[in-house]
Parts: structure tokens; C-alpha cells; sequence
């Protein structure tokens, strides 16, 4: 029965590999793809002659499933670019050619072309982190300060706002490190079932898997010759071979799967943090420059959340920052106009 299903996820691969290349425009990955398919249709012609020696029976002809004729379905109305995952877990190769980074002919040199990709790995890595947790803080303290604006409208004692802000500061940390957590574990789990199911692909036919990778590299420019003698060196290599078609066929960096548990602390943290900023003042007691001070501390911090992020997008600092103030002075007042509506209503 292994030995059905494993023709039928190749018969699959195929079928997808065919519509894949016939959605993609550029001659060289349509090339690509029809090569992979007639690869996949190969090694199902393996995996048939197993079927026949044991004496089972395989269907007359092969019928793609409903998971298959869905994913085919996807391919019309969306670019193979943001279906890339989803293809990858269907066992079509070669998504990596679709990831942010794009291998030139120096990046394959067999003396430090590895090391060369991995860098850049682990830049793409850190970038995505530092975004990440820039926009942790500024979630925190936009709906904190929006929540202590609502009740502030509302008429509502210090005592109140403080325990409000403090509630929400735990509540909005709590979910937001449970929502990365859960979002982080299934794209681990993801990633690892896909490094085993290359190591199963690779330990039952590594010359397939060979040509698999020269297709890719020839795909990234590299001459057809060329590729396949570099595919052939990286798979005799035991200990770079996965590793090798991990980043290659899956776009994936097997030492940077992420964590679960760090994504969930960091995600808490920086929420927590945002959110504590517009509570500050108020620690203070009773004072009639709570609010003031507090709106200051959070307009100050929305500035410097704006301009860090314009390293991103190549924005002038100035205008991110101004463009971030708007935009939480904006959901800050629409709280405090609901809760002054929502005060005057029950008052």
C-alpha cells in the first residue's frame, strides 16, 4: 500500500508540475517544470513496476484527488508566488526559484557558494525579526492607548483606566503570544514534514533527486552541464545533501525553522511593552496631566516606530514617522469619541 500511495503523490506532482508550467510566462521555469514533471512521472513509473512485482492493481488511469483538483483550481486565480507553500506541501519542487532571494552564477562557486546563500538566509531572518517585534510594540501601544482614550471618554476614574490598561496589556500580550505560538508551531511542523519527506525522496532515489537540483540550478542561470555537475557533487555529499535540496527545492533553511516558544515570548513582550507606555503617567496617581503626558509618550513613540520602520521601505524617516502618528492619533480619537458617546449615553 506504501507503494501506491508513493505513485500517487508522484502521479500528483506530475499533474500539478503541468499546470504549473503552463500558468508560468517565463520560458525558462516553464522549461523547469516540464522537466520536473517528466521526473515525477519517472520515478511513478518506479514506483508502478514495485506495484506490479508485488502483484497489486493500480487504477487503468490516474484520477487526480479533490486536495489535487483544489490546488489546480487555486493556480487560476492565484500566482504561483502565493501559492508556493501549498504546492511545496503537494510535493511540487522547485518553489525556491519564487522565494525573495535570487542565486546568481558566483553563489553556486563549489568553494564558498553554500556559505554565500546561508548569510544571506540568516539577513532575510534577522530583517523579519526586527520587523516583527517593531510591530509587536506598536500593536501594544496603539490599542492600549486607544483603550485608555475609550475610558477616559467615558468619564472613567484613574483607578479604573489603570485597571483597564493593565487588563489589556495582559490580555492583548496573552493572545498575541498564543496566536504566534500556534502560528509558529504549524509553519515548524510544516517545514519539518517537508525536510522528511525530501530525506525519504533522497534515500530512495538520490540520482532523481540529482537531476531535480540541476533542473533548479539551470533554472538560476547556471549553463545545463555546469548545473548538473554541480546537483551531482552536492548530493554526494552526505552531509550537505539534504541541507542542500532543503534550500533549493523548498526555498527552506533547516537551521532556521524558527521557534515556537521564542516567537510567543517575543510576541509578548513587545506587546507588553507597547501597551505599558501609555500607562506610565498614570502610575503616578491622580494628576490632571495623566492624559497629556500620556498622549505625548505615545505620539513621541508612534514618531520613532514610523521612522524605524521607513528602513524597510526606503520612506523618509520624517514621513513615516508622521504618517504613523496619524494613523494611531486616528484610531486613538474614534476611541475616545466612542466612549464620550458611549460615557454621556449610560451617565
Amino acid at each position: 500500500m506504501h507503494d501506491i500511495k508513493n505513485w500517487l503523490e508522484e502521479k500528483g506532482s506530475a499533474y500539478l508540475y503541468l499546470i504549473v508550467a503552463k500558468q508560468e510566462k517565463d520560458p525558462t521555469k516553464k522549461a523547469l517544470f516540464h522537466e520536473l514533471a517528466a521526473g515525477a512521472e519517472k520515478q511513478a513509473a518506479m514506483w508502478k513496476k514495485e506495484i506490479n512485482k508485488a502483484g497489486l492493481k493500480l487504477p487503468s488511469a490516474y484520477q487526480p484527488d479533490f486536495r489535487t483538483r483544489f490546488v489546480s483550481l487555486l493556480l487560476r486565480y492565484f500566482s504561483i508566488q502565493q501559492l508556493r507553500f501549498i504546492l511545496s506541501a503537494m510535493k511540487v519542487r522547485g518553489m525556491s526559484v519564487y522565494s525573495e532571494h535570487v542565486l546568481q552564477h558566483h553563489n553556486h562557486k563549489l568553494s564558498a557558494g553554500g556559505a554565500k546563500l546561508e548569510k544571506r538566509h540568516k539577513g532575510l531572518n534577522t530583517a523579519g525579526n526586527l520587523r516583527a517585534a517593531v510591530f509587536g510594540v506598536n500593536d501594544g501601544l496603539v490599542s492600549n492607548m486607544s483603550l485608555v482614550l475609550g475610558m477616559v471618554g467615558g468619564g472613567a476614574g484613574i483607578q479604573v483606566i489603570l485597571l483597564s490598561g493593565v487588563a489589556g496589556l495582559l490580555a492583548g500580550a496573552c493572545s498575541m503570544a498564543a496566536g504566534e505560538y500556534i502560528s509558529m508551531r504549524s509553519q515548524r511542523e510544516f517545514f519539518e514534514f517537508q525536510i522528511a519527506l525530501e530525506k525519504e525522496e533522497l534515500d530512495l532515489y538520490p540520482e532523481e533527486e540529482a537531476a531535480e537540483l540541476a533542473y533548479i540550478y539551470h533554472a538560476r542561470g547556471l549553463p545545463r552541464k555546469e548545473a548538473r555537475e554541480l546537483a551531482d557533487r552536492m548530493i554526494s555529499n552526505p552531509e550537505k545533501a539534504l541541507d542542500t535540496l532543503a534550500r533549493e527545492e523548498l526555498g527552506l533553511n533547516p537551521q532556521e525553522l524558527g521557534s515556537p516558544i521564542g516567537a510567543a515570548l517575543a510576541s509578548f513582550i513587545s506587546f507588553a511593552a507597547g501597551a505599558f507606555i501609555p500607562l506610565i503617567p498614570f502610575l503616578s496617581g491622580d494628576n490632571s496631566w495623566n492624559v497629556l503626558i500620556s498622549i505625548v509618550l505615545t505620539a513621541v513613540t508612534l514618531f520613532v516606530i514610523g521612522a524605524t520602520l521607513s528602513l524597510f521601505t526606503n520612506l523618509s524617516a520624517i514621513i513615516g514617522g508622521l504618517r504613523m502618528m496619524v494613523i494611531g492619533g486616528a484610531a486613538g480619537l474614534l476611541t475616545y469619541i466612542i466612549g464620550r458617546i458611549i460615557g454621556v449615553t449610560l451617565g
